[in-house]
């Protein structure tokens, strides 16, 4: 019983500690002035990447719809000498696919050659609507961590001037802000890259797909102006 008192006793008078938290704004913009500046930069970054995939996703999406009887139809009006209907057909249908065989419709009566350098030269037309803006999030993937690192070095020098100006003996304080510029500016770059080189490598993929079924189409087209009489 001496034994419990004691330890209650012991226990009160133990003074409470506070909680400290740290919130991620906190984090973020803990650095100082040299932290908050690179963040607002990676920030910009962030949000630039993310609307060029999502501008891009949509593009790509709307230019993969593809109605599978569409080379169907255009063999059954051309096989029968309907290249107006062919050529409506083509204006109707809002997709690269169709933009290029179009292309070729127009080109009938030349020779093979004639018709398939057309037929390429509109597909690296569609080629460059598809990429366009793409390069950015792999400039953005390569820079974003570029400039976080730039931060760290930045936040290094910061803690190594002011140990360097006190002697030896600067507050801790004054040395944590540096050291939060190196890391928070080096974790929000590799955060951003990482997001625009995942981003940008999806985009590849999807407009890889766009472009292997418009050359396959233009093959088909090709073939069926090559077929015998």
């Amino acid at each position: 019983m001496t034994y419990l008192f004691f330890f209650n006793a012991l226990i009160q008078d133990i003074p409470e500690q506070e909680e400290n938290t740290l919130s991620i704004m906190d984090l973020l913009f803990s650095g100082g002035t040299g932290a908050v500046v690179i963040i607002s930069i990676l920030f910009v970054l962030l949000f630039v990447a993310i609307y060029i995939y999502f501008e891009r996703l949509f593009a790509i999406k709307a230019a993969s719809k593809y109605d599978e009887s569409f080379m169907s139809k255009i063999r059954d009006s051309v096989v029968n000498g309907k290249i107006e209907a062919a050529k409506i057909l083509c204006a109707q249908t809002n997709n690269p696919v169709a933009r290029l065989t179009e292309k070729g419709i127009s080109r009938i009566g030349h020779s093979l050659e004639d018709i398939n350098k057309a037929i390429e030269n509109a597909g690296r037309l569609e080629v460059y609507k598809l990429e366009k803006n793409v390069s950015i999030l792999a400039t953005v993937a390569g820079a974003a961590p570029m400039i976080g690192f730039l931060g760290t070095v930045i936040g290094m020098i910061l803690a190594f001037h002011n140990l360097a100006s006190s002697s030896g003996t600067a507050d801790m304080g004054v040395l944590a802000e540096g050291i939060y510029t190196a890391m928070t500016t080096t974790v929000g770059g590799l955060v951003v890259g990482i997001v625009a080189y995942i981003g940008y490598n999806h985009l590849v993929v999807r407009t890889d797909k766009v472009i292997h079924s418009m050359e396959a189409n233009a093959v088909d087209f090709l073939d069926l102006l090559n077929e015998p009489a």
